[in-house]
C-alpha cells in the first residue's frame, strides 16, 4: 500500500504499532507507537490534517481497528479497511475452526503433541494451561521470557513458501498446527504444507469488528484514495 501511494505521489504516513524491533524500510514517512486510544487517534487526525485513513492493520489487531472506526466517526474522516480475505478450506484440508484463542487452547487438552503454534508472540500465554505439549514458535524478534515450558524457537521473517514450511514441520516432527485466520498469501504456506502432510489445523476465527467500508486489494484502496480526492 505504501509503495502504491508513494508511486502515485499521494502524501501519506505509515503508522507502526512498535511491536517489531526492526520494521522494513518504507517509501513514505513512518511513525511508531500507539495513539492513546480512539481519543488520541482523533486528536492526531486533527492535528496532522489527515484527510483519509486506511486501516491496514492485522485482522486480529481488533482494538486498533475499533479505535480507527471511532476516531474517524468522531472527526468525520473517511475510513477504508484494507482487509485480505479470510482463508477457506479446500480438498484435503483437515481444519477445525474455533472462535478464539481460548477455544483453540481447550482443544489441546489431551496427550502430548508437537504443535506448531503459529500465532505470533503476543498471545502465547493463552496456551500456558496446556504445558504437556512441545511447541514450535516462529517469531520475527526474540520474545524474552516464554510462558511455555517446552518449546523450540525459530527466528525468521516471512513470507515463507510451502516447501520451506513443509521442511520445517518435518524437521520438528510437527503433528498439529494452530494458526490465526489472517488470510493473504504471505502466511498461507503453512496451511499448504499442512495439507501436503495431511496434518490437522486448528484455525482461529477473526474477531468481530464494527461495520466499515472494506477493500480486499491495495489497488482497490488506491482507487478509493483517488475517488476521495476527486481525481
Amino acid at each position: 500500500m505504501a509503495e502504491l501511494l508513494a508511486a502515485a505521489g499521494l502524501p501519506a504516513v505509515l503508522s507502526y504499532a512498535g511491536r517489531t524491533e526492526s520494521p522494513r524500510a518504507q517509501p513514505v514517512p513512518t511513525r511508531i507507537g500507539g495513539f492513546g486510544g480512539a481519543e488520541g487517534l482523533a486528536r492526531y487526525l486533527k492535528a496532522e490534517g489527515i484527510g483519509r485513513v486506511i486501516d491496514a492493520t492485522h485482522p486480529f489487531a481488533a482494538q486498533m481497528s475499533r479505535n480507527a472506526v471511532a476516531a474517524c466517526a468522531a472527526t468525520g474522516t473517511p475510513l477504508l479497511a484494507l482487509e485480505r480475505p479470510a482463508w477457506q478450506p479446500g480438498p484435503g484440508d483437515r481444519w477445525t475452526m474455533v472462535p478464539d484463542l481460548q477455544a483453540a487452547a481447550a482443544l489441546l487438552d489431551g496427550p502430548r503433541q508437537r504443535v506448531f503454534l503459529a500465532i505470533g508472540r503476543q498471545h502465547l500465554s493463552a496456551f500456558a494451561g496446556q504445558p504437556q505439549h512441545h511447541y514450535l514458535l516462529r517469531l520475527v524478534d526474540p520474545p524474552g521470557a516464554l510462558p511455555l515450558p517446552d518449546c523450540t524457537l525459530e527466528l525468521a521473517r516471512g513470507p515463507f513458501d510451502a516447501a520451506q514450511d513443509r521442511a520445517l514441520m518435518l524437521r520438528h516432527g510437527i503433528t498439529l498446527i494452530v494458526a490465526k485466520n489472517a488470510g493473504g498469501a504471505g502466511a498461507e504456506a503453512k496451511l499448504t504444507a499442512a495439507r501436503d502432510l495431511s496434518l490437522p489445523v486448528i484455525l482461529i476465527d477473526r474477531p468481530a469488528l464494527p461495520p466499515r467500508p472494506v477493500a480486499a486489494t491495495v489497488e482497490e484502496a488506491l482507487r478509493w484514495c483517488h475517488a476521495d480526492l476527486g481525481v
